[in-house]
């Protein structure tokens, strides 16, 4: 099995992890903080250039994820 076929968004609305600007982030964190594979998640998203800048992974808004990669020192 996968970590994506692991993963509890597997099995959730795939529109809630891509909220719209000013969008809610509350339904997707509480499905990512009770996920196991939360770390492979954003592991996938930071090595992926076409999630940089969208959706929720590994319980992280884009927001979150630029703060994380800046306070890593690595190229926003």
């Amino acid at each position: 099995m996968t970590w994506r076929e692991a993963a509890n968004c597997a099995t959730s609305d795939p529109d809630a992890f891509f909220p719209s600007v000013g969008g809610s982030m509350k339904g997707p964190a509480k499905v990512c903080a009770e996920c196991t594979v939360v770390a492979d998640c954003l592991a996938f998203a930071e090595s992926h250039e076409s999630t940089r800048d969208y959706g929720i992974f590994g319980g992280l808004s884009v927001i979150e994820r630029r703060a994380l990669r800046k306070a890593r020192g690595v190229a926003a």
